[in-house]
């Protein structure tokens, strides 16, 4: 899959990627779900996704009987989480196709979700300009997400993030600034003071996830709440990190899929924290299983299908910012397409 625009993170950038398409099918009825692999998913590739799923598989049938049985089984084999995220959307989706019911009634949940931030990669000021104005008059974005942490400092992180709010000052634009684990403690302070008087709504992943023992001296004196995500792969690390941060990203591709998901809210919710969802280069089928959940988060972060081109696949509707599944159709509502 290609990417309108290549995306550039502290980490790098991507200007594709190769995705894996799982379908589950029983009684003449088919699930579908998506494995975005890279990054911290535990899989490099693809074909590293289906490899570990057939073989998985080979063994243990049964993790097919259920996705809650299923999530445990493949996590103790140590399959990667990107890889049964694939299986388990796919179980959920034909779940619910099952049933005849969308995916969210399913689960107990409202057909309703917030507006999602569309992300702003790492760009020179004279670029982002252009780029804001075309991103927010092509999605009607209320929420623009600033990838801050650039290699080249602090100064160019300050020089991109004024580009931005000059450039979307005509819209009613809220900013907030994922720095993807790009500064260090000092940094982020400073960063976090400089950014509240510029309206900064919060920062996302402020530390390396090795950093993590640097999170309460973050905390104690933030001039904004701190979300992580690359620190938030399963349930267990809301729960670690719960006393000096304020909530929690998790993402499909990162905790394995949806059954995971749960729970991380459900431990999230219990420590007070805050939640969002985000993405990782997934088309709409993913997509639209973390959208599928939209009722159980504060913050949206479901926009990579928004930056394909073309997406392999439909069924979502973007309507004053939300991303929305189709209020009628069973399952995660998506299909692909090419």
């Amino acid at each position: 899959m290609t990417k309108r625009y290549p995306l550039r993170i502290s980490r790098g950038e991507s200007a594709g990627s190769v995705n894996l398409f799982v379908t589950v099918s029983d009684q003449n009825v088919t699930g579908l779900g998506e494995a975005a692999p890279g990054g911290l998913t535990g899989a490099d590739t693809a074909q590293d996704c289906q490899d570990q799923i057939s073989a998985f598989l080979k063994t243990h049938p049964q993790a097919l009987d259920n996705p809650f049985d299923g999530w445990r089984l493949a996590h103790e084999a140590q399959v990667a989480p990107c890889a049964w995220a694939a299986v388990d959307i796919a179980l959920w989706d034909h779940l619910a196709r099952r049933a005849g019911q969308p995916l969210y009634r399913l689960l107990g949940l409202p057909h309703r979700a917030v507006a999602t931030s569309v992300t702003i990669g790492i760009l020179p000021p004279e670029v982002v300009r252009e780029r804001v104005l075309e991103v927010i008059q092509r999605t009607g974005a209320r929420y623009l997400k600033v990838k801050l942490g650039s290699p080249e400092g602090l100064e160019a992180d300050q020089a991109m993030y004024a580009a931005v709010k000059e450039a979307a000052h005509n819209y009613a634009v809220t900013l907030r600034v994922d720095a993807n684990g790009g500064w260090d403690l000092a940094g982020a302070q400073s960063m976090m003071l400089w950014l509240k008087e510029r309206g900064c709504d919060y920062v996302e992943q402020p530390l390396h996830h090795q950093a993590d023992d640097q999170l309460p001296a973050l905390f104690a004196g933030r001039a904004l709440p701190i979300y992580i995500d690359e620190s938030c792969n399963f349930a267990k690390d809301a729960a670690r990190l719960a006393g000096c941060i304020d909530g929690v990203n998790l993402k499909l591709m990162k905790c394995g899929g949806i059954s995971e998901a749960l729970r991380i809210v459900a431990t999230a919710r219990a420590h007070s924290l805050k939640t969002m969802i985000g993405c990782m280069g997934e088309s709409s089928v993913a997509i639209g299983a973390g959208a599928s959940l939209g009722a159980l988060f504060d913050h949206i972060d479901l926009d990579s299908h928004l930056n394909l081109l073309p997406d392999p696949a439909s069924g979502l509707c973007l309507d004053a910012g939300v991303v929305n599944v189709d209020a009628k159709r069973p399952g995660h509502g998506v299909t692909l397409t090419c």
